[in-house]
């Protein structure tokens, strides 16, 4: 479903990596001789667990007990989930062979199923003659209920009589906080979806979404149609993006944008205004966190949904800290001591890992310090919370890139040189993770999204011993978590006949539940408070937790990264000018009065 070339073929160096932590998050962990068995088991998903052990219990209590009469409803109701869970298509005929009792008893069974209202019918034809059956969200709900409640008594049954905390919070009303009930999985569309030749997806090609890459099927049975996925890094995402805008008619149904690209996107007409094409209303806005939902609008108006909540986080080593007697990280200071503490580059060991190659990612990285010293690379407002970034319309904006915070932003990044790895110069997103999850650095600054490659490989050093933490802060700073990931739009050029079907898509991928099987099946995003207080979600990572606390405390701010129309091309500025720094080609200072410079030439020009 998915497709990374280079324009010459060949997979690139970031692509082959991304591949490679796409492999880990398929099964689970680096492949190893374990993991190659644990490739066929359904991941993680507490439903799909309980319906096994139910389906395998009443096999072995019929084989032990004769006589003995099977309970064709169950038989049908676990043969049903299962074929959802795994994105299998069920025919009235397969269900009925399921039951274990004659034909003619099987089929009045199923129809006392279908007028309980747990099956849904989804024609399969025109005519309506040929159609699968699916379970009701009833049904998906109320056997998530059951799922939780034989797991408690299981667990406490088989546990010597003393449940757990989780069954604790059960008994004494745990579960009935809001925010707390388990999300049930999703459910199927009561229609197939009308869009010719399939759903058509452009996106990044990241562990999220390579996550709805290998959930494909499943995704497929929930909407009705094939699913074609296109996957790439991103420079090459926003150029196809911007190619797919010059054509007659799009040749996507979705794209996937980088949330500071939403100004430029909305400025040039590319994409469409949610309100005009649907009720925004059935995203339930509110659930989402608040930083990400605000950087998907343009003036007010939402013109996209959060596929994936992202912020760029500091990594570091809880156990490398305890048994240095260090505390962790909580400013600029911090880092740099801590860094001088553990580089021992003679042996293999480095202080810190970061975005330092040449171009986007370096940019993206001297933007988000500078929003740790305290300022924008733009002239925003001030506001209580920081700055305004919801407000950009109609404003003509100055950089910022030679103040004094922007240069004490800069020569941070430079000290970092003297405690980092040998290729830090061309070092980037996924590089940067590596020598973290291999345990050659102590320290990386990375989006939470990159967490997978570490939690989902038991063999790596820094699995389970890794902290997270906002951006350790400058002198006049704060502590802050900038805002990354991914969006969903719908292209303005889409053919008419396409949009209602695209906004169906683009609610089902974005509800709470699909949410939850991302993170189940690997994912460490999830842009939905409501996900990240589900309690199977929240025992996967600390991540979702320190994600939730972190919104709360107003941490995960957009404004680090400013989405005005010409944004990407004032990180790529950065990126170029703050090498040469790095190198030693240029002084901080004349640098950043080179970047300003561009920037301010940049800014001049008409939008096109």
């Amino acid at each position: 479903m998915t497709k990374r070339t280079t324009s010459k073929g060949k997979a690139s160096p970031q692509d082959a990596m991304q591949q490679e932590l796409a492999q880990n998050i398929r099964y689970g962990q680096a492949r190893t001789a374990t993991s190659e068995r644990r490739a066929s088991k359904p991941a993680g998903a507490e439903l799909s667990r309980i319906v096994a052990f139910l389906a395998e219990l009443g096999g072995e209590i019929e084989a032990a007990l004769e006589p003995n009469t099977p309970n064709p409803h169950l038989n049908m109701v676990l043969h049903l989930l299962r074929c959802h869970i795994e994105g299998r298509l069920v025919s009235a005929s397969s269900i009925v062979a399921s039951a274990g009792v004659p034909y003619a008893t099987a089929v009045r069974k199923l129809h006392d199923i279908q007028a309980a209202g747990l099956i849904e019918q989804r024609p399969r034809t025109k005519s309506g003659k040929s159609f699968s059956l699916h379970p009701s969200p009833a049904l998906l709900e109320r056997f998530n209920q059951l799922a939780d409640r034989i797991d408690r008594i299981g667990s406490t049954t088989f546990a010597g009589g003393q449940p757990d905390r989780a069954h604790e919070d059960y008994y004494f009303g745990g579960t009935y906080v809001p925010g707390k009930a388990m999300i049930p999985p999703p459910h199927v569309l009561q229609s197939p979806l009308r869009l010719p030749g399939g759903l058509r997806i452009l996106v990044h090609g990241d562990p999220t979404f390579m996550v709805m890459d290998h959930l494909k099927r499943q995704f497929e049975q929930i909407i009705g149609v094939d699913i074609h996925q296109r996957a790439f890094s991103i420079d090459r995402l926003r150029e196809e993006a911007l190619r797919n805008a010059e054509r007659g008619k799009s040749r996507y149904d979705l794209i996937a944008l980088d949330l500071p690209w939403v100004g430029e996107f909305v400025k040039k007409g590319l994409i469409q205004p949610l309100h005009r094409i649907m009720d925004v209303a059935r995203l339930d806005p509110s659930d989402f966190h608040t930083a990400g939902w605000r950087a998907a609008h343009w003036d007010g108006v939402p013109y996209a949904v959060p596929s994936q909540t992202t912020p760029e986080l500091m990594f570091y080593r809880k156990d490398m800290f305890a048994m240095a007697g260090l505390e962790p990280p909580r400013t600029t200071d911090d880092v740099i001591a801590a860094a001088r503490h553990f580089h021992d580059s003679r042996n293999g060991q480095y202080g810190v890992a970061w975005n330092a190659a040449r171009g986007t990612a370096l940019g993206h990285t001297f933007m988000m310090t500078c929003a740790a010293f305290g300022q924008p690379i733009i002239d925003l407002p001030r506001t209580a919370g920081g700055f305004d970034a919801d407000h950009l319309e109609g404003h003509e904006f100055r950089p910022r890139l030679d103040s004094d915070r922007a240069l004490a932003a800069a020569e941070y990044l430079v000290r970092l040189m003297d405690y980092s790895p040998p290729d830090i110069l061309s070092m980037s997103w996924y590089e940067r993770v590596r020598p973290f999850a291999s345990g050659k650095v102590a320290m990386a600054y990375g989006y939470t999204l990159l967490a997978p490659y570490f939690e989902l490989d038991e063999t790596c050093p820094a699995h389970g011993q890794t902290g997270y933490l906002p951006h350790p802060h400058g002198p006049e700073g704060a502590p802050i978590a900038p805002v990354g990931g991914y969006v969903l739009a719908v292209p303005a050029n889409l053919a008419e006949d396409r949009v209602a079907g695209a906004v169906e898509a683009l609610i089902a991928f974005t509800s709470p539940a699909a949410q939850k099987l991302y993170a189940q099946n690997g994912s460490r995003t999830a842009p939905r408070y409501s996900v990240g207080a589900d309690p199977e979600v929240h025992g996967l990572s600390a991540i979702f937790e320190t994600v939730d606390q972190m919104s709360w405390r107003d941490e995960l701010q957009f404004w680090p990264r400013p989405p005005i129309p010409q944004i990407s091309d004032i990180i790529r500025i950065c990126g170029h000018e703050l090498h040469d720094m790095l190198r030693g080609i240029a002084p901080p200072a004349d640098a950043l009065a080179r970047a300003q410079a561009r920037a301010e030439e940049i800014m001049r020009k008409p939008l096109t």
